[in-house]
């Protein structure tokens, strides 16, 4: 397509526009954000606007949270890489399972997307994609000796874009989780839905605001059982490739304040840690213990502080060489410095020796008083955990590596199969489970009446077949649900080739019999919407081959939902019933077996 000079030049505008804004929008100026967005409305065209409205709304979301910022108190921060970042948070060990697994069948993409299910859980929260690739919430809960069916979290926690990482507090009250989707201002921002006893569900989510979300990704947040700490993790100071996880002092009434200028909401932000070792309690953030004994719990831990001693000798020396090694091509002005450097450091090196000699005596000491007392220890186990990486050891606070859970099997509960009401032939015909008629215009093929009520044998594969016990005594059989004159009429003549002569076909009205011509009238007075609903046979996810065959046959929506706990796919809106019709036939080619077709008017 050939684009004319003025409009090229209008789209360049509109693209340098946006990305000023995004540039004013990370560095939190979403006043200057904002006027740039609305000069790039200006100049843009039907293909560009939505982009840009999009912008607009972060900037204006930005401004709107400067209203509500909270001040916490940062005990410490630390940079990982993104790809396994969530091992080093105070959890259960062996919590995180990777994907892909059971319950999320789809590699994990640009942010990782684990599923935490810790030892003895009775219940996951747990983000996976559905088949668009939109990573939304599911949970399920163990009920007797099996999962239940995975159900997606209510509509105000799903929104049309990623939501990631759902944490629920240790009490049950408050899941938090990371959207992109839902109110914000741009990247992943940090949200909390409260529990609600009286409607058994979550409440609406609320974004946390500063300096908890950001411009930038932020995600992950837990508060530690003890209610000493809040933790969560952020890229605003760092590469995509990683995130720093920020270790806060728990507010159990956070004041929300607003701040006026730009330098004032940065520095918030930045999450500086203010450097007073008396606030760090590291036992309370230590992850799952493991240990089957106190006496073992001390040994383990005498254990860690010798590592820590032998790592902080270790870069001490390290430290100590470089200097020595600097000295012989250092200026006259520098080697005073240095050598002043190096002797204080050599004073200091006795002292950590002795403290590492008197802290391996400890260790010996309370090994011989295992032998003393008998108890019995594997001591490669607790070698094991000592080794575990630790990390921030000289800010005070400790980040100490976790392991990957083994990979797991759910005893799941199989999902309440949807009888399917569409007309077909099949080698055995079915009875409808339900003769009630649904609402607005319907068309039935009738195809006998009899004193005895029919067999499977007497409707010849015809489904669905409808039964109605007349006044008379005498039973009429129907097949099939038809919303249009037209796709009743094409199917009476199946039906007549199958032994049926005498059928006829029959019509009616929110339940009640109308004659055909009426209902044809009243039909063309009607816009009825077709949707091709499908219910996997995972109960989770559609095969490859169906959703290649609905994305070469049509571009209607395809979206995931829940019904009576079973997840189900539509596809639609179509105002052809037959176009319908076909795609039905066709996923059941691709080898979904639970299609219907349903109307909506």
């Amino acid at each position: 397509m050939a684009f004319s000079p003025l409009a090229s030049r209008a789209q360049i505008r509109v693209n340098r526009l946006l990305a000023s804004a995004d540039s004013a929008r990370l560095s939190y100026d979403f006043r200057k954000a904002e006027d740039l967005c609305r000069k790039a409305l200006e100049v843009a065209d039907s293909t560009s606007v939505t982009a840009v409205e999009e912008q607009l709304m972060m900037a204006q979301n930005g401004l709107n949270m400067m209203d509500f910022c909270s001040d916490p108190s940062v005990v410490a921060r630390q940079t990982f890489p993104l790809r396994d970042f969530f091992l080093f948070y105070p959890l259960p060990n062996n919590s995180w399972r990777s994907s892909p697994n059971q319950l999320d069948s789809t590699a994990s993409g640009p942010v990782p997307t684990p599923v935490y299910y810790p030892a003895g859980a009775e219940e996951i929260y747990y983000s996976c994609a559905d088949a668009q690739g939109i990573r939304n919430i599911c949970r399920t809960i163990h009920k007797d000796s099996l999962w239940s069916v995975p159900t997606l979290i209510n509509e105000h926690l799903t929104s049309s874009s990623d939501e990631i990482f759902p944490m629920v507090s240790g009490d049950g009250k408050t899941l938090t989780f990371a959207s992109t989707g839902l109110y914000g201002m741009g990247g992943y921002d940090l949200y909390q839905a409260e529990w609600n006893p009286e409607t058994n569900d979550w409440g609406v989510p609320v974004n946390m605001g500063f300096p908890y979300s950001s411009p930038y990704d932020d995600f992950l947040l837990i508060n530690t059982d003890d209610g000493k700490y809040t933790i969560f993790a952020s890229n605003r100071d760092c590469g995509k490739d990683s995130v720093t996880i920020y270790v806060l002092e728990y507010d159990v009434m956070p004041v929300r304040t607003s701040v006026a200028g730009i330098k004032e909401l940065r520095e918030l932000s930045s999450l500086t840690p203010k450097d007073d070792p008396a606030r760090i309690d590291n036992e309370s953030a230590v992850s799952g213990k493991e240990m089957e004994s106190p006496e073992q719990q001390h040994y383990l831990e005498q254990l860690k502080a010798v590592r820590t001693m032998r790592d902080s000798l270790s870069k001490f020396t390290a430290r100590l060489d470089g200097m020595r090694a600097r000295l012989s091509t250092a200026t006259d002005e520098e080697k005073a410095s240095l050598t002043e450097s190096i002797m204080d450091s050599e004073l200091h090196l006795p002292a950590l020796n002795d403290a590492l000699r008197k802290a391996v005596g400890k260790l010996q000491e309370i090994e011989m008083d295992f032998l003393m007392k008998g108890i019995v220890f594997d001591a490669g186990k607790l070698q094991a955990q000592a080794d575990k990486e630790v990390v921030g050891a000289s800010t005070g606070y400790t980040f100490t590596r976790n392991d990957y859970g083994p990979r797991f099997t759910l005893e799941m509960e199989q999902p309440v199969r949807k009888f399917d009401y569409s007309f077909m032939i099949l080698p055995e015909g079915r009875f409808a489970e339900d003769n009630t008629l649904p609402e607005g215009i319907v068309y039935q093929i009738q195809i006998f009446t009899q004193s005895r009520k029919a067999t499977l044998e007497d409707i010849n594969g015809l489904s669905p077949v409808f039964e109605k016990l007349n006044p008379s005594g005498k039973y009429t059989y129907s097949v099939g649900l038809f919303r249009d004159y037209a796709s009743a009429l094409g199917n009476i003549n199946k039906v007549k080739s199958l032994g049926f002569r005498t059928a006829i076909i029959t019509a009616y009205r929110d339940g009640k019999p109308v004659s055909v011509a009426d209902a044809r009238k009243m039909e063309s007075e009607i816009t009825v919407f077709c949707f091709v609903k499908i219910f996997p046979e995972n109960s989770q996810s559609l095969s490859e081959t169906a959703l290649t065959t609905i994305q070469e046959m049509t571009d209607k929506d395809l979206q995931k939902s829940v019904e009576d706990g079973s997840v189900v796919y539509r596809v639609g809106p179509f105002n052809d019933r037959q176009e319908a019709e076909r795609i039905s036939e066709a996923v059941r080619q691709a080898g979904e077996t639970n299609v219907s077709v349903t109307e909506a008017e």
